[in-house]
């Protein structure tokens, strides 16, 4: 399969730009600076994937903020200096946002929607204009997590129109597409055929949910004081699966699972591998990671299993998540002294 060169191990540097707990320059000025990404080079990654909402860089109006963009050229700076490339992820667009936290935002409507779709366009023209000098070193990301699964063809149009906007501007950055269901590597089967070369099929993996996410009050119908450790047998998995909903639990009942461990990566693998082969297209794992509230020794197995999978397919990967989030404790305990 083709090899995503230069961001094969990354990390996440979600709560700087997007999902930050406080909107201050006190708060962007201080999350992430250039001794962060020095130590996210020494510890051996290749590149960052830095979130960003569009609240940081556009006004209610579509206008650029200009001191939020000064935060991205920073980082890319920074990365150029250190030798890391760099993923600009989209993590919220006007009108739509994944977050289950952002109640009584739709899901969906973004998609129906062209006067929303068009402001998505404009965006990602500002964006690519401005950036058009760093493909070298850098991907576009075009959205983080479509949730619905019934917007499948609208959303394939849509990314193609985005595609199709950033290629005005430059004809060699890295153009990063997910599918549906969160960025659910089933869904990376469902999306359209690239409009060139340069694009790269993305998911995410949090599976088995059930352990990554364990005790996690984002999370609907995840009781608090659930624990389980990993890999453990799948009997095990599937009887402490009957505690929660069905939909937590859905990859770990499927009939094609056997067990929990490697072979469970390449079960849910392999239907996204083999779409990126026929199409001639890299594939990449923009998320992945593993809640801090679960037993380390348990997150370490975890990450040496789903790392042998991404080594053996040569997917391009990146760790939820540098700092914070409910992840980076967990993360910081795995890779980095």
């Amino acid at each position: 399969m083709k090899r995503f060169d230069g961001f094969m191990f990354g990390a996440n540097l979600g709560g700087w730009l997007s999902q930050f707990d406080e909107d201050t320059k006190e708060h962007f000025d201080s999350f992430i600076t250039e001794k962060d990404i020095v130590r996210i080079k020494e510890a051996g990654f290749d590149h960052v994937r830095v979130p960003v909402d569009y609240v940081v860089i556009e006004d209610e109006q579509g206008e650029p903020i200009e001191s939020g963009y000064e935060y991205l050229e920073n980082c890319v700076e920074w990365c150029r200096r250190a030798g890391l490339n760099m993923v600009l992820d989209l993590h919220k667009a006007y009108g739509y946002s994944f977050d289950p936290l952002d109640k009584g935002e739709s899901k969906e409507a973004f998609f129906y929607d062209e006067k929303l779709q068009k402001r998505f366009y404009n965006t990602w023209d500002t964006i690519s204009k401005r950036f058009a000098k760093d493909a070298d070193m850098m991907a576009l990301e075009l959205l983080n997590e479509i949730v619905s699964p019934k917007v499948v063809k609208e959303w394939n149009e849509i990314a193609k129109q985005a595609a199709l906007t950033i290629r005005k501007n430059t004809k060699d950055a890295y153009i990063i597409v997910g599918g549906v269901c969160y960025n659910n590597v089933t869904s990376v089967p469902l999306l359209d055929k690239p409009i060139d070369d340069r694009i790269v099929y993305n998911f995410h993996c949090y599976e088995p949910f059930i352990f990554t996410h364990q005790r996690a009050y984002w999370v609907e119908n995840m009781p608090k004081d659930f624990v389980v450790e990993y890999p453990g047998s799948l009997e095990d998995y599937r009887e402490k699966s009957k505690e929660l909903s069905p939909d937590l639990a859905d990859a770990i009942n499927r009939g094609e699972i056997t067990e929990i461990g490697p072979s469970y990566f390449e079960r849910i693998f392999v239907p996204a591998v083999e779409k990126a082969k026929a199409e001639d297209v890299c594939l990449y794992c923009g998320e992945y990671g593993v809640i801090e509230l679960a037993d380390v020794e348990s997150a370490k197995r975890w990450f040496a299993d789903i790392h042998s999978v991404f080594e053996k397919y040569e997917i391009g990967h990146a760790v939820w998540n540098y700092k914070e989030k409910d992840f980076g404790a967990t993360v910081n305990k795995c890779f980095f002294k």
